[in-house]
């Protein structure tokens, strides 16, 4: 998988970019967890949901926020990360101009820039969020959700307790023309651990599958 450098708001970003052969594959971008609890794009949730979507003909670049590995900065408390994703999506959409389907999918410190990247930018027909960390950061800027996603989390995170997501979810709910699934791993941590990280990529994966054959927002 090649390893790619582009433009970020500060300097380089460091990326893995995975292309399809086909010219109009979908396009996918994968956010890691937060920077200054060892979250790098080569976290393990990270890593398995940029095969899963590569695996389903998806073209998917992951990468380094600020100050990660080899991208340059320094953490900005998600306000630059937020223009780092930016900037990986227009670097994603550059090199896949034919691309009908753009997806986003986060993991934690992640899923929370990912959703509000989807608010940002139209063009996201989807989205991933796993175990957003609705205790820690604020999500009413979901107002409205402009896209259907799935929300996914352990029955057993500490980091971000299932109720406070639970919250989340049904406030999505109330909203019309988008559809919030949620789906809760029976015993999975935050991590999503062992045999755990097996059912998160077979929920995602049943997820995407289903909404590239539906076509709707």
């Amino acid at each position: 998988m090649p390893e790619v450098i582009f433009p970020g708001p500060e300097g380089r970003l460091e990326g893995r970019y995975h292309p399809q052969k086909e010219k109009d594959a979908p396009i996918a971008i994968v956010l890691h967890p937060h920077p200054q609890f060892g979250g790098t794009m080569n976290n393990k949730v990270v890593y398995n949901l940029h095969y899963a979507f590569y695996n389903m003909g998806f073209t998917v670049l992951r990468f380094n926020f600020r100050g990660v590995g080899r991208s340059q900065g320094e953490y900005d408390q998600g306000i630059g990360e937020l223009s780092d994703a930016a900037s990986a999506l227009d670097y994603l959409q550059s090199m896949n101009n034919n691309s009908k389907h753009c997806w986003v999918a986060g993991f934690s410190f992640g899923a929370w820039i990912g959703m509000q990247l989807l608010m940002r930018r139209p063009e996201i027909t989807g989205f991933i969020s796993v175990a957003p960390p609705a205790n820690m950061y604020d999500f009413s800027f979901l107002a409205p959700c402009p896209s259907s996603g799935l929300i996914i989390n352990g029955t057993s995170d500490r980091v971000a307790p299932p109720a406070d997501t639970v919250n989340l979810v049904n406030k999505l709910h109330e909203q019309k023309g988008i559809t919030v699934t949620h789906t809760e791993v029976e015993g999975a941590d935050h991590f999503f651990q062992g045999e755990h990280m097996d059912t998160l990529m077979g929920h995602t994966t049943d997820y995407v599958k289903r909404r590239l054959t539906e076509n709707t927002r």
